[in-house]
């Protein structure tokens, strides 16, 4: 007996899912309510119910239509699912572990050509008493990158829950389509094993069995553009580091305006900023939790949320520093004993010479690129964690309304006053660095070892 009793097919536009539709309701006892949540139709064009329900009692509450398509009893029932159908349906979807879900996929630039030559000939269907209607595109490449773009974020999203939610999926591609092995096979997973055979349906014909440069106009320039994209992400800087949450405890208020959030960035110039703040005039609060924060938000609304990033070298020193004078004596001796960073003793650190620094800081530095690329046991700490996840952290609760820079706050912060509506405090002042961080090869160290924030945030070798 087969766990599924409902079915999804998560598709795109010319992917193949009419025909795939087709094949099933020729399935007796199984039925494919056609693009149930599209926002535009119900299912079909001039469909005016599916299973007793309207499509504004659908819109009104779209967990409704879905639980009459899934909990027929004795029936297999399922409906199309694009990426651009009523979201509130998606989660209850990925929940409901009967449901099984198929997912079709295409070659992205047949589907996006075929889309856009059904677009200009209405011709969305064809079937072998029909004549093609002959027509050709002229291929805009940014209408494709979003349209990729999209499609790579929804697949995505399918495939994180699938597995963070230990499910599995069918998997067919536009070619499988006619395949009738495949289409027993895919009959027999969703539980119909009485099945011996099961055709494809053959009152659907491909549309456009034409060589790609017939259907585009500008097909050289299609191909430059192409090739200019990256289908294997091979430009993508690997990241090994964990998710950060937002870190709401360490954000701090202040009433001076209309009110500021600062996000402090672990490492970097906070008590430089609180201190600002706090000559800013208006109460500090800190240690807010994500609900006490809420409640400043909703009474503040003209209030301005902001971080401030520090260059990465810069970031990495402080964090040397911080390893010297304020780390436990246990994490030291693990990073001479394991991590191939030779600290003197402790007793000896205070008199270190300007020279030992400055190579005890590039081994420190080789520590960090190894740390930030997971080739550690050390877990990434916040003190030198990349400020790119950390500013996602933040985002995963409010994102800062600005990021500003340590090296250009003089400039920046009395424009922060101005937009907050209060008086700009002094001056800030930034700490003075050892003159040995102008080397070259300590600059090159901390860009390998945060490759990521020097390319999110464009900072340069020089801090």
């Amino acid at each position: 007996m087969s766990e599924f009793n409902s079915f999804v097919i998560f598709a795109g536009m010319r992917t193949g899912s009419n025909l795939l539709e087709a094949t099933l309701n020729a399935v007796k006892r199984v039925t494919c309510f056609g693009e149930a949540f599209n926002p535009y139709m119900l299912g079909w064009p001039d469909t005016d119910q599916i299973r007793g329900l309207s499509r504004a009692e659908r819109d009104a509450d779209p967990l409704r239509l879905l639980g009459a398509i899934c909990e027929r009893e004795g029936h297999l029932s399922g409906f199309r699912y694009f990426h651009d159908h009523d979201p509130r349906v998606f989660p209850a979807i990925m929940q409901n572990r009967r449901c099984a879900k198929i997912v079709l996929t295409r070659n992205p630039v047949d589907s996006f050509v075929s889309t856009e030559l059904a677009r200009q000939t209405n011709q969305w269907k064809l079937n072998q008493t029909e004549t093609p209607i002959p027509a050709s595109i002229r291929f805009d490449p940014d209408a494709f990158r979003q349209t990729l773009g999209e499609n790579e974020a929804f697949l995505a999203r399918i495939v994180h829950d699938l597995q963070t939610s230990g499910q599995t999926a069918f998997w067919l591609n536009y070619g499988d389509l006619r395949d009738s092995g495949v289409m027993t096979g895919l009959l027999h997973w969703l539980g119909r094993t009485d099945l011996d055979h099961v055709a494809p349906a053959s009152d659907q014909v491909p549309q456009n069995p034409r060589e790609m440069s017939e259907k585009v106009e500008n097909f050289d320039e299609m191909q430059r553009e192409l090739a200019l994209l990256d289908p294997f992400r091979l430009s993508r800087i690997p990241t090994f580091e964990p998710r950060r949450g937002p870190a709401v405890p360490g954000f701090v208020t202040s009433e001076a305006g209309g009110g500021l959030l600062f996000m402090p960035v672990r490492g970097g110039p906070t008590q430089t900023v609180t201190d600002w703040l706090a000559a800013a005039g208006g109460e500090m609060a800190r240690d807010h939790t994500q609900n006490s924060l809420r409640g400043w938000l909703r009474s503040h609304p003209r209030r301005r949320s902001f971080t401030v990033l520090r260059h990465p070298l810069r970031r990495a020193w402080a964090a040397f520093q911080h390893l010297l004078t304020r780390a436990t004596a246990e994490m030291r001796q693990q990073l001479r004993d394991i991590h191939r960073v030779p600290l003197p003793p402790d007793a000896e650190l205070a008199s270190l010479t300007p020279d030992a620094q400055q190579t005890l800081f590039a081994d420190f530095l080789g520590f960090l690129k190894r740390n930030l690329s997971g080739q550690t046991s050390l877990p990434v700490l916040p003190l030198w964690a990349s400020q790119t996840e950390i500013v996602a952290g933040f985002s995963r609760f409010l994102p800062p309304d600005m990021i500003l820079r340590e090296e250009s706050l003089e400039a920046d912060l009395p424009w922060l006053a101005n937009a907050a509506k209060l008086s700009a405090p002094g001056p800030v002042r930034s700490e003075p660095l050892p003159e040995f961080l102008a080397e070259k090869q300590l600059q090159q160290a901390a860009r390998a070892a945060y490759q990521r924030d020097y390319v999110q945030f464009g900072f340069s070798n020089q801090p």
